[in-house]
């Protein structure tokens, strides 16, 4: 019996560096996250905040394309998004094209706008965020300088941890941000898995669309959130280091959730961990291909499929592109502060607050333009944009690629609004008055970016 002839896989062959560093920002640092918050500064450390970096090159004379995975939440203005990248794209060299930093989105983790700094921690927010930059600038630089040849292997899974979270209230005419058991949630896990030439397994990239919410306002400890254990889980495991890229999760959150009990968190992220390793498990081995070898006839015909070596790529090109976007009537930074002014209460306080940290990283006027950055690595994408799209976004654009593995990122490189579907704007929904941008603006995201990965085809 001959092998069917093997296709060219979706792996990547190259120079793969990995480096991880601590990022756990002082207790006593000001928090901000819940508008419900009594006790506004972290008093202490839950598990400590990560940051993982995985670099790429085809060769080791180009330059690195640069992944980082940073345990926070979000940014509050976007003008201290790009300060940070820009001074590790000066420090490092290298193009804004080949740079994602990659928020974990937690919730239980430190501001980061330094006009915070009025606040109760408020002083600690500048000198971290000079931390992280040099914390990120190194690990880049011992990254590269450790790259070895290495294989990314891709495979597909699925945890129940999502769910939806837009929730119709039954006594109001609004939704409410929570488990919703009517509608299904996008279970889809993506793993990626990075081997040395003897095949030893080195690192693993999860890709998981979750809202890290499952510490709320009366959380008062730093913590990842569920990332935490999810890869402590994989490291007790395998020993090895997980860099989180959180997916378009505008819409999927846990079923339990807004706790102050760590447990709750910690469980979250042992169910992720181990669908993680189950994945993982899944695999074929590292350099393989599973192809059908024929038939033997037994009590019933049986068909035979064995593991043969894989022809892999090496291609690996950043794309980084603009994309247009009208805004809807949202007020001006100078009419926000008026009113933010003149309001005591703290929950309609601190809702003006973001937005006036919105509006002022997208300017006043009624349109703007954000990118969306797109890798090829081998034969699969990366797609990462800064905001918060719905799920429907990672399941349009992988079903536009059956077969092939496709990352899609929230909150990489920036973070300003939401992108829900334009037929949820007419409903009293958190993420419709939340979102600066105009409806139409999450299908404009998908049509953009279908239109890029088809020119990336070809190289």
């Amino acid at each position: 019996m001959a092998n069917t002839q093997c296709e060219i896989s979706n792996s990547f062959c190259g120079y793969i560096g990995i480096a991880e560093a601590d990022m756990t920002p002082p207790a006593g640092i000001y928090l901000g996250n819940w508008g419900a918050s009594t006790s506004p500064v972290a008093t202490g450390i839950h598990r400590p905040l990560h940051m993982t970096c995985v670099t790429f090159q085809s060769n080791q004379k180009e330059k690195p394309l640069v992944l980082l995975g940073f345990d926070l939440g979000w940014w509050k203005d976007r003008n201290d998004e790009l300060i940070l990248r820009n001074e590790i794209l000066e420090a490092c060299g290298l193009t804004p094209d080949r740079l994602l930093i990659c928020l974990s989105h937690t919730h239980a983790g430190p501001s980061t706008c330094r006009k915070d700094v009025h606040q109760p921690g408020g002083e600690l927010i500048e000198p971290y965020l000079n931390k992280i930059k040099n914390v990120a600038v190194d690990s880049i630089k011992k990254a590269v300088s450790k790259a070895k040849k290495s294989l990314l292997s891709w495979a597909y899974g699925q945890c129940g941890l999502a769910k939806n979270r837009d929730l119709k209230d039954p006594g109001k005419n609004r939704y409410l941000v929570g488990y919703n058991p009517e509608k299904k949630a996008d279970d889809t896990l993506l793993c990626g898995r990075i081997t040395n030439e003897s095949g030893q397994i080195t690192a693993t990239i999860v890709n998981y669309a979750c809202h890290p919410t499952t510490l709320g306002w009366e959380n008062t400890l730093i913590s990842p959130d569920y990332i935490g254990a999810m890869r402590e889980t994989i490291r007790e495991t395998m020993g090895i280091p997980s860099l989180f890229i959180q997916g378009a999760s505008g819409d999927l959150a846990p079923l339990l959730q807004y706790s102050g009990d760590t447990e709750l968190a910690d469980g979250h992220g042992r169910q992720l961990g181990y669908a993680v390793l189950s994945t993982l498990e899944s695999m074929t081995a590292p350099g393989t291909v599973p192809v059908f070898d024929g038939v033997v006839e037994s009590g019933a015909p049986l068909a035979i499929w064995n593991e043969i070596p894989e022809t892999v790529s090496n291609a690996c090109v950043p794309v980084k592109r603009d994309i247009r976007y009208l805004l809807k009537d949202f007020p001006d930074y100078a009419e926000l502060e008026t009113v933010w002014r003149d309001t005591n209460d703290p929950v309609t306080k601190e809702r003006l607050w973001r937005k006036m940290g919105i509006r002022a990283g997208i300017g006043d006027g009624d349109e703007t333009v954000i990118a969306v950055w797109i890798w090829k690595l081998g034969g699969a994408y990366l797609v990462v944009h800064p905001n918060e799209a719905y799920s429907v976004f990672q399941e349009m654009i992988r079903a536009s690629y059956p077969g092939i593995p496709v990352v899609v990122g929230n909150l990489v490189n920036g973070s300003i609004g939401y992108f829900p579907p334009k037929d949820l704007y007419d409903q009293d929904l958190y993420a419709v008055w939340q979102t600066p941008f105009a409806a139409g603006c999450l299908e404009v995201l998908i049509k953009d970016t279908l239109r890029e990965l088809k020119h990336l085809e070809k190289k």
